[in-house]
């Protein structure tokens, strides 16, 4: 299942870990929607958001797919002056 995964993945660029987006994921945390322990889901959405992403799919839906969240992670992105992108699960994201 691991291969088939990655598999998927096979010619999707991968985004680079820029200092706009450690700054941003910093933000996140120190403002509060998300929880220090979740750091590493902090700039997973930090790098879509500085990355100009439209759509950012997890089924992690405790510290990013979160609506109570998503209200926070949109302010403080539009504050740092980046549009958030729509934080989703595949199958929000597809209407499955």
């Amino acid at each position: 299942m691991a291969k088939k995964r990655m598999d998927a993945l096979d010619g999707i660029p991968l985004l680079s870990l820029n200092q706009e987006a450690v700054a941003l994921a910093r933000t996140f945390v120190e403002k509060g929607p998300v929880p220090e322990k979740a750091g590493v889901d902090a700039l997973h959405i930090a790098l879509a958001t500085t990355h100009g992403m439209d759509y950012l799919r997890t089924w992690n839906c405790k510290h990013i797919a979160n609506a109570e969240m998503q209200t926070g992670v949109a302010k403080i992105s539009r504050e740092a002056g980046f549009e958030p992108p729509v934080i989703c699960t595949p199958e929000e994201l597809f209407g499955s």
